[in-house]
């Protein structure tokens, strides 16, 4: 494994040689992951422990029907976030698993028209492509909606507005029928 990372990459080279890219970059490569861990300052002393984000980029030429080799990746990223439990309020490193395929066209239009047919995530071909990019978004969309501790450290304190369980009210109603039903000449039938 490098350490290096390749800022930008020329996808059709790297597909017709059947490459496969892979490494460690550590988090603050990533401006808007490093972005959750500065939102919160406890989480910004989590942020010191974690390690780097693994990754594997694996490039092929993949050979379409009557149409020139299409390449493609496969892309698989490890991270540990530095989120906030939203549950407990305390910080926590979150796993952030992704593995996932793209294939490349030569323009917006061509992936606008085929991404309706496409099994795989459609993407632009290109020279100079940011990988960084790539891996960030898949990242921050693999991240939870809601971030949590599976069972939090500590008790959890209620907040305010939250809403605390009431005993069942007795329903007037019903104290209302029971009276008609007692009274004398209460004859129920029309």
């Amino acid at each position: 494994m490098s350490d290096s990372f390749p800022q930008s990459i020329d996808v059709r080279a790297l597909a017709e040689a059947g490459a496969q890219l892979e490494g460690h970059a550590p988090l603050t490569l990533f401006a808007r992951l490093m972005d959750l861990a500065r939102d919160n300052r406890a989480s910004e002393a989590l942020l010191e422990t974690l390690g780097p984000v693994h990754w594997v980029a694996t490039f092929l030429a993949v050979r379409v029907t009557g149409a020139a080799d299409q390449p493609t990746l496969h892309l698989q990223v490890d991270a540990q976030l530095p989120l906030q439990c939203q549950r407990c309020l305390t910080p926590y490193a979150q796993a952030v698993l992704v593995d996932r395929d793209f294939a490349f066209v030569n323009d917006e239009a061509t992936a606008e028209a085929l991404d309706d047919e496409s099994e795989v995530d459609l993407l632009v071909s290109s020279r100079q492509f940011d990988l960084v990019a790539l891996m960030e978004d898949e990242v921050l969309m693999a991240m939870p909606i809601v971030p949590k501790h599976d069972v939090c450290p500590g008790p959890v304190t209620l907040q305010v507005g939250e809403v605390v369980d009431e005993p069942a009210k007795p329903n007037p109603f019903a104290a209302l029928a029971a009276l008609k039903a007692k009274s004398p000449g209460s004859d129920t039938r029309h």
